[in-house]
């Protein structure tokens, strides 16, 4: 080899080197980690983790997720309040039941074509001072008619009068006047209803006057009365009526009437309803 070419090939193998020189300056640039900004990793799951942290909070051990599951969707205070609102919605619809009825009943007696029970009337009461049906008016009155030889009808009926006005009187006092209207003009004088009545309870209202006039009451009550003809003077003898209470509203229209079916407890509390239905005007005590 000529000395010329030395240099060549000198300058040859400097510029392209060996293959395998090559090569592990290739992989010494590729293994080495290119220079970068540091940045921070992001978890996709950093949420759910979140979720499932605060679950696990919620139950910390097996047994209390177990015995939350237990019970169902419904728990014991969820079962309450439904009982308790499906008593109130029973309760609510039988009351309103219950009204609608008395309504029914108290408007029956005032429809047109039915006969009117009551009226105005004029008569005298036990201390001999006048009493008419505008006395009533204000308040409601529970009207019975007897006398007061009766042997045992009256008596009775008068007790279970005076228990049904100590109930109302203790819950709505001065709402109502009893009021005790005689079958037997002709011997039921003032005094003698004012001794008779006094028996029975202080309140009471003993109304007396003419033959003619206590027979015009009854007409207009609808009130069954009969006394026996040719009585001589001073001979006993009974006097066949009616047996009810007639309940009269604040402005003396008549509104139901109470029979020897009504206990004193249920017709205490039937008069007491109907005041509680009463949306009209009272007079002032």
């Amino acid at each position: 080899m000529s000395p010329a070419l030395a240099p060549t090939r000198t300058l040859l193998r400097s510029l392209f080197g060996s293959p395998a020189q090559q090569c592990r300056r290739c992989l010494s640039h590729v293994a080495a980690p290119k220079s970068s900004r540091p940045t921070i990793a992001t978890n996709p799951m950093l949420p759910r983790q979140d979720q499932f942290q605060k679950r696990t909070k919620t139950h910390k051990t097996i047994e209390q997720a177990k015995s939350r599951y237990k019970s169902g969707p419904f728990s014991w205070k969820a079962g309450l309040l439904f009982v308790m609102t499906a008593g109130g919605l029973v309760w609510y619809f039988e009351y309103e039941k219950q009204r609608m009825q008395r309504k029914r009943i108290a408007d029956a007696t005032k429809g047109i074509g039915k006969p009117k029970v009551g009226g105005p009337f004029e008569l005298i009461d036990q201390n001999g001072n006048p009493f008419s049906s505008e006395d009533m008016k204000g308040r409601y009155a529970l009207v019975y008619f007897g006398f007061s030889h009766c042997p045992d009808i009256c008596p009775d009926e008068l007790d279970k009068m005076a228990r049904m006005f100590d109930i109302v009187e203790e819950q709505r006092p001065g709402a109502i006047l009893p009021v005790f209207v005689t079958c037997d003009p002709e011997r039921d004088t003032p005094g003698i209803l004012k001794e008779y009545l006094a028996e029975f309870h202080p309140r009471f209202i003993g109304l007396t006057g003419s033959y003619d006039d206590i027979k015009a009451m009854c007409k207009k009550y609808r009130v069954y009365f009969s006394t026996p003809q040719n009585v001589k003077p001073g001979q006993d003898y009974l006097v066949d009526h009616s047996i009810y209470f007639y309940l009269m509203d604040p402005e003396g229209d008549f509104v139901e009437a109470l029979g020897r079916q009504h206990s004193p407890q249920a017709g205490a509390k039937l008069i007491l309803d109907h005041m509680k239905d009463w949306t009209g005007k009272w007079a002032k005590n």
